[in-house]
């Protein structure tokens, strides 16, 4: 055999290999899975319009998705913010009878800000899914819910007013008075909270500037609903929620600029009915499903 034709069948030979190669890393890219369409779990930093706010994202497989948007209830400690933010999410992904849905949890701050000012991370965390989401996280959002437990449910009330969204579920929102509750504590009828005292240190006490406390208040958002909402009660709660929940339900039903409302009280139910109530946790996937 001479020199050119052993050349040749090396140049065949070496070019087979590499094909073969190169056939097998395209086959094992192919089964390597997508980052895109994955299911994940993952606290990320965001910013929106300047607001910068931590949350956990709870992704399924796929790429398109209808968003549960969670808010948590009041905190000790901003060091716990996280550790509420993914308490919450878990407890409404294990009343969610969809598995379809991405949850967004978000660690909204509370400690050193006065009562209601986190409105603004609540507001950046929404923006964000709404106009961010779809770009940084390679996704498709369909529709957006807001779902909040105890001030949590204050501020999806609040975000109510503010944007429309395709439905929101408040589960004991609150708190409805907080002339009635930090009259109690300046009164030392019950424990003093950082939520009265950041409010004192900066409008005096509620005999002497009472609007300022009432401006924060629920009460003070009953009007102006853009977006259907549930609101979930269970009526064994707390006697310094119960105190003014008649008034603010008939408020609410009162409004003529809202879109609609829906009230499930659960007798026998306390500040978590919407995550012990299976009447309750019914209406929660009614609401979702039907909208």
């Amino acid at each position: 055999m001479n020199k050119y034709l052993q050349f040749s069948i090396m140049r065949i030979f070496i070019s087979l290999l590499l094909l073969l190669f190169l056939s097998c890393e395209k086959d094992n890219t192919a089964n390597q899975p997508n980052p895109n369409t994955s299911a994940y779990r993952i606290t990320k930093s965001i910013s929106y319009n300047s607001v910068g706010i931590d949350v956990i994202i709870d992704k399924p497989e796929g790429n398109e998705f209808d968003v549960l948007i969670t808010y948590h209830g009041t905190v000790q400690s901003d060091s716990n913010i996280l550790p509420a933010a993914e308490n919450t999410l878990n407890q409404f992904k294990n009343i969610l009878h969809r598995q379809d849905m991405m949850i967004v949890s978000v660690a909204h701050p509370q400690l050193n800000i006065l009562f209601g000012d986190n409105i603004n991370q609540a507001e950046a965390a929404f923006l964000w899914v709404k106009h961010s989401a779809n770009q940084e996280l390679g996704i498709t959002v369909k529709k957006i819910f807001l779902a909040g437990h105890s001030q949590g449910g204050y501020l999806v009330t609040r975000l109510n007013t503010m944007h429309e969204t395709n439905g929101v579920i408040a589960n004991a929102p609150g708190p409805l008075n907080l002339v009635f509750r930090c009259q109690l504590e300046e009164n030392g009828q019950t424990p003093a909270s950082y939520v009265c005292d950041n409010l004192r240190n900066v409008y005096g006490t509620t005999a002497t500037n009472s609007n300022a406390y009432y401006q924060r208040s629920l009460l003070n958002f009953t009007n102006g609903f853009k977006s259907d909402i549930l609101f979930v009660q269970g009526l064994d709660d707390m006697a310094i929620q119960m105190y003014s929940w008649p008034i603010f339900k008939q408020d609410v039903l009162n409004c003529t600029n809202c879109m609609d409302r829906q009230f499930v009280e659960i007798t026998g139910a306390g500040h978590g009915a919407i995550f012990e109530s299976q009447t309750a946790k019914t209406e929660f996937n009614n609401f979702i499903n039907n909208h």
